[in-house]
């Protein structure tokens, strides 16, 4: 077994963590916390989404996060498009960094994206051509990779398939994600290990939901098996919409604190980071859900 020297950590917690929150949260307060976060040392931060506010309220505001984050501060900010229509808007916002999502699971595709899995494939390679020219790096969340809430358990040959297509069509990393977060270490062991036979390494991310309380566990065989690109919302913010009884994303202070117990370095400052997640926690009134925050708030370890 041969970790891997340094991981890159996806902070998705200002789209995917805050996505499904029912109370508008003022741009202001989003702003600041992408800001922390890159202050804090995030290097790559997906802030929102190009949606229909009527499906997703919370990010009416993409236009404004966008036009006001710096893209040259060294941070690169993902915004999520779901079609030609949020991608024309993204860009006119200029977005450099584009996030796509399809999935496994027929059902789950129809309640999350209202198409076919064929239909979104043809979305995201319509995306994929119309950025071409502008080389513009696309990641692309391929959901239910452990599980689908209304399939039950997904193909690992279906799960393959539409990851090499992704590739194939241009999409510089498949992220592979736990929607439901069902999933446990050798089930994930076993889908890399078969993902790995059509698509390169360094392609594969993950994304990990907690629901089961095993998403740190499932990140730590994915970087036995050689993954170097995580995702992760602060605090442990978010959840799923679509997927009933999914809980939130794994939290960024916990996978920091794990990569650097095991000597990997991450360039993410825990301390600034747990100060990122205390404030929107605070303001959205509720518990992070990082042992590792509430440690350091409580100042149990230095």
């Amino acid at each position: 077994m041969t970790l891997p020297k340094h991981v890159t950590i996806v902070e998705v917690g200002p789209r995917d963590g805050l996505q499904n929150e029912p109370n508008a949260i003022p741009t202001e307060e989003k702003l600041a916390l992408i800001r922390s976060l890159s202050e804090a040392g995030l290097s790559h931060i997906e802030t929102t989404s190009f949606v229909s506010p009527k499906w997703v309220p919370q990010m009416a505001d993409h236009d404004i996060i966008c036009k006001e984050l710096n893209n040259n501060d060294g941070t690169h900010y993902y915004a999520l498009v779901p079609n030609e229509r949020g991608l024309d808007d993204a860009l006119a916002c200029g977005v450099t960094h584009l996030s796509v999502v399809t999935t496994c699971s027929e059902t789950f595709a129809q309640k999350n994206t209202n198409c076919s899995i064929n239909d979104s494939l043809q979305r995201i390679q319509s995306i994929r051509k119309k950025t071409q020219q502008a080389a513009l790096p696309i990641r692309a969340y391929l959901s239910c990779c452990m599980g689908c809430p209304y399939e039950g358990d997904t193909s690992l040959n279906t799960i393959t398939d539409i990851a090499k297509q992704l590739i194939d069509m241009g999409c510089n990393q498949v992220v592979l994600s736990d929607t439901i977060g069902t999933g446990t270490p050798e089930r994930m062991k076993r889908l890399i290990e078969r993902v790995l036979n059509e698509v390169p390494l360094d392609k594969l991310a993950v994304h990990c939901h907690d629901t089961y309380g095993q998403a740190l566990a499932n990140i730590y065989a994915s970087l036995c098996m050689g993954i170097c690109t995580i995702d992760a919302a602060v605090a442990g913010l978010g959840g799923c919409p679509y997927a009933p009884g999914a809980g939130g994303n794994v939290a960024t202070e916990d996978v920091v604190y794990l990569c650097e117990g095991l000597g990997i370095q991450t360039g993410i400052n825990l301390q600034r980071l747990t100060q990122a997640g205390q404030r929107m926690t605070e303001f959205l009134n509720i518990t992070p859900r990082s042992k590792a925050a509430i440690a350091l708030q409580n100042k149990q370890y230095s």
